[in-house]
């Protein structure tokens, strides 16, 4: 195998395919937002045991508070090209592969890749976190499978965003702690919400999607309104 060589569909498993041009299997199994601080690790486990929900709790605890502000200026361009590679300090930045194509490859089930490409997927399964549906997808039905920003943009525009420097909103709109590809349909349900206002339809992820909510929110010190934090610390009981 070649560096260029595309990525081989396997059951269960990815072939990545290294600089030196060996092959590795990684096996996508769904990591827990408290496994998984960096965002590298694919999916949205569940958080199930009664010391790792009170730990989301704590993390919950620490959000600052405040009311959501006006919509006024907001652009998607105001965090950059769309999935840029870019983002001068996040994970897989600078590597030559849209930020979209990573998140695909982190989630994704035989993944396969463009002939003469070892960035751009264009056919993969997916396990949707949020509704518990298993997506055969391809790139001829992109919409059915989009990367939600947990933290929306415009959620993190409304709570301080005009005030960050142009950096901070590159990392945070391509920082893959605050990405997950999901159903095409739950994400556009979403919108711009916070989770006050919508929470993943599969309720046993629901305190693990505050979590990573809280995780994103707490790393570039975006406020949460009352009513979300109060969501959020009542998913995690």
């Amino acid at each position: 195998m070649t560096t260029k060589a595309a990525i081989a569909l396997l059951t269960g498993a990815v072939i990545v395919v290294s600089l030196a041009g060996n092959a590795t299997t990684t096996p996508v199994t769904a990591a827990t937002p408290l496994s998984n601080a960096g965002g590298t690790r694919p999916g949205l486990a569940p958080i199930r045991s009664d010391a790792d929900r009170a730990a989301a709790r704590a993390l919950i605890r620490r959000l600052r508070v405040k009311d959501r502000g006006p919509n006024t200026g907001y652009d998607r361009l105001n965090y950059g090209d769309n999935w840029a590679d870019t983002a001068p300090g996040v994970p897989y930045a600078r590597n030559g592969c849209r930020t979209r194509d990573d998140l695909l490859a982190r989630d994704g089930r035989g993944v396969r890749y463009r002939a003469g490409s070892r960035c751009e997927v264009v056919e993969m399964e997916l396990d949707d976190p949020y509704t518990g549906t298993t997506i055969a997808w391809s790139k001829k039905h992109a919409d059915e499978v989009q990367v939600d920003h947990v933290v929306p943009l415009n959620y993190a525009w409304r709570m301080g965003a005009p005030r960050w420097p142009m950096s901070k909103r590159l990392d945070f709109a391509n920082d893959p702690l605050n990405l997950l590809p999901v159903q095409g349909a739950a994400n556009e349900e979403k919108d711009a919400s916070g989770p006050a206002g919508w929470l993943p339809p599969l309720r046993g992820v629901r305190c693990a999607y505050v979590t990573r909510f809280a995780q994103v929110a707490l790393k570039y010190d975006v406020p949460v309104t009352g009513p979300d934090k109060r969501t959020m610390l009542a998913q995690c009981r």
